[in-house]
């Protein structure tokens, strides 16, 4: 199973980011845009993971200190650049309780034997893949979502879409 740990959003936010990913796919020459029902903020991607590795990383997730809901600004969209089409991203501001919500994680992660990317995280939501366009990234009005969970998420093609679901 591919894995991964994820904020998931209400209804309200997820309309917000699906909006900014459909200002986006007019202005683009093309694209793959994530389905509406995919938008998240990855905190620790996973991989390829077995039974005893779900365990684990429930376990591990279980043992975070997670002191109850806090707010994240969704502020800035951005992109990576990639020479088959860009990435483009919602970013999200950092904030204290993400920060220590994800070092806990990963250093629980860690001691149960994942392994965790060594790059500065860069808290963001994908909104499409392989984008080409002429337009650069633009400013947004920011706004705000509660995280009051983390989940563990499995990502699979069913029937030629890529779905995600909670585990």
């Amino acid at each position: 199973m591919r894995l991964f740990v994820a904020v998931n959003f209400t209804d309200p936010t997820r309309a917000r980011l699906a909006a900014l990913r459909d200002e986006l796919r007019q202005k683009a020459a093309c694209g793959r845009f994530s389905a509406s029902e995919n938008l998240h903020l990855t905190l620790v991607f996973l991989g390829e993971c077995d039974a005893e590795q779900v365990t684990s990383a429930k376990a591990a997730m279980d043992a975070v200190n997670f002191s109850g809901p806090f707010t994240v600004t969704v502020d800035r969209i951005g992109r990576f650049r990639r020479n088959r089409g860009d990435i483009w991203w919602a970013g999200v501001r950092e904030s204290k309780p993400l920060s220590n919500l994800y070092q806990d994680l990963t250093d629980k992660l860690a001691a149960a034997g994942f392994e965790i990317e060594k790059r500065k995280y860069s808290p963001h939501i994908t909104l499409a893949r392989e984008v080409v366009t002429n337009e650069p990234p633009g400013e947004i009005e920011p706004f705000n979502e509660t995280v009051s969970a983390i989940e563990l998420m499995k990502s699979e093609h069913i029937r030629g879409k890529l779905t995600y679901t909670v585990i």
